[in-house]
């Protein structure tokens, strides 16, 4: 089982950089940061993780400059979000960071997909909330046809594009797309619609809900089976080997949002389940 990292990085923390050539050098095998732009001083939206919000979501570094420095220090190591906001990017722009990060780092950028959760966050981006999920949808499909090897053009329910010549590609045409949210069948429907697989926040409930997604997956024509990475884990060896007997070949492990000798701790313990 590949296992990979994910932090929220903010102007307090280790740096990318430093951060991602000691990930690598432990054989660690991949890094996933969080994206929020902002957070509203003032909300009416309760954070799904408890009050009160951890100082570090108001101080998130961009994800995919952090991942860019990250990239360009390291040759192995797998760059990837966790998760991109699409409905806060013009899409058009968020095209050409994703496929220029994946050019750059040769292939190894996966795409985390959320929803969201804060409503003043989103709404300062223009998000009408009701229709976030349909949003998403329509952002990717727009991005796909920017990623496509002719020039494509797109017209959808919220946004279109030309066909244009838009380069540089993702190295294997989109880079795998993950989506996250809680369990559901209308999850699952999106996932199989339009994702490579599933983020489950923590991992809890596997074993109930991944005949669930795979059925879906099944119904809608997709071959093979979905992945599916538990994220933000706290891990534990009878955690893991479960995540294992169900067939799961990639895991993400909270670290702290903390300075450089505390995350480096934090490594030196975790490497005991490489």
């Amino acid at each position: 089982m590949r296992i990979a990292t994910t932090i929220f990085l903010t102007d307090e923390t280790i740096r990318p950089d430093r951060l991602a050539r000691e990930l690598e050098q432990r054989g660690f095998a991949g890094l996933y940061l969080p994206e929020h732009t902002h957070i509203p001083a003032s909300r009416d939206t309760p954070a799904p993780m408890g009050e009160p919000l951890p100082r570090e979501y108001g101080r998130t570094l961009d994800p995919f400059i952090a991942l860019g420095q990250a990239a360009a220090v390291t040759e192995r190591l797998a760059l990837g979000t966790g998760i991109t906001l699409v409905t806060q990017h013009d899409p058009v722009d968020l095209a050409k960071q994703i496929a220029t990060l994946d050019f750059l780092s040769e292939g190894r950028f996966t795409l985390g997909i959320g929803y969201g959760w804060n409503v003043e966050e989103a709404a300062d981006h223009g998000v009408e909330w009701s229709t976030r999920r349909e949003l998403t949808r329509d952002r990717v499909a727009l991005m796909r046809a920017l990623w496509a090897d002719e020039p494509t053009a797109y017209k959808g329910e919220f946004g279109s594009v030309r066909a244009s010549l838009a380069y540089p590609k993702p190295v294997h045409g989109a880079p795998r797309m993950l989506l996250g949210g809680a369990a559901g069948p209308t999850l699952f429907g999106q996932i199989a619609e339009y994702a490579d697989g599933w983020l489950p926040i923590g991992g809890r409930g596997l074993t109930e809900t991944l005949p669930v997604l795979r059925q879906a997956w099944s119904e809608a024509g997709r071959a093979g089976e979905p992945a599916v990475v538990p994220y933000a884990v706290r891990p534990s060896a009878g955690k893991l080997a479960h995540y294992s007997d169900l067939g799961l070949r990639e895991v993400v492990l909270q670290l702290p949002a903390a300075g450089e000798a505390e995350v480096l701790r934090t490594l030196d313990d975790f490497a005991r389940y490489l």
